[in-house]
């Protein structure tokens, strides 16, 4: 038996599983987006998983990436690098934070 699940209860199962500060709202909100349209695409359900989405995915500043795999530059620079090694979900240039697949 499977429910669909809403952005409210996506975000709850992040709670739920002691994972609220894994992710911002914003990062939250642009990840359930991407596996809904993920969904559509392949024609396949996906099994909601919260510690391997924590493990696969990571929201930081992308001051904290590049110092992470020593990469200079600015912002622009370090989400042109991300783009082309791995999966790029949402970037806030305003608040500097990159939600990426973790490669």
């Amino acid at each position: 038996m499977k429910i669909t699940v809403t952005e409210s209860m996506f975000k709850d199962a992040f709670v739920k599983m002691n994972r609220a500060d894994q992710f911002s709202d914003e990062g939250l909100s642009a990840l359930y987006e991407f596996l809904s349209e993920m969904e559509v695409d392949t024609g396949e359900e996906y099994e909601l998983d919260v510690i391997a989405l924590c493990c696969d995915f990571g929201e930081e500043h992308y001051s904290s990436i590049a110092s992470n795999y020593g990469i200079d530059g600015d912002f622009d620079t370090l989400l042109e690098y991300l783009e082309g090694e791995t999966l790029v979900i949402h970037a806030d240039e305003d608040t500097g934070t990159i939600l990426y697949q973790n490669f």
